[in-house]
């Protein structure tokens, strides 16, 4: 059996990653999960995190990815996602706004839609943690 599979991380502005890899973690709504080869079908969401990807010559890579839906079927992970960032694509000074924002709407709770500012804060977090 391969000790591969093909990852596809898709968003709406690009593809993001495609390649051959040995091993994916993610941050599912459910927790974190991890991806290896020959794993069984599954379709899940996912929550903003740090997803973690070791290509096939052992190399590994950390990358910002949002809200979204990861697939597995036939030994080929689809993951697609609002955004995905490179560390070095992430805009520190605009991660730690969005923060300031959602941490002051949640202090608010009055007319702030709580969900959505949670998502935010998750979402900046996440960005600043890669």
């Amino acid at each position: 059996m391969a000790n591969t599979y093909k990852l596809i991380i898709l968003s709406p502005e690009r593809e993001f990653y495609t390649g051959e890899v040995s091993e994916l973690i993610v941050g599912s709504t459910e927790g974190a999960i991890g991806i290896l080869a020959n794993h069984m079908p599954l379709v899940t969401t996912l929550r903003p995190s740090i997803s973690e990807i070791v290509e096939k010559d052992g190399n590994k890579l950390k990358a910002f990815t949002s809200s979204g839906i990861l697939e597995v079927k036939d030994n080929e992970v689809t993951v697609l996602c609002d955004a995905c960032e490179w560390p070095e694509e992430i805009d520190k000074k605009r991660a730690e706004e969005a923060l300031k924002r959602a941490e002051k709407r949640l202090d608010q709770k009055a007319g702030v839609d709580v969900k959505r500012a949670e998502l935010a804060l998750a979402r900046a977090l996440a960005r600043m943690k890669v």
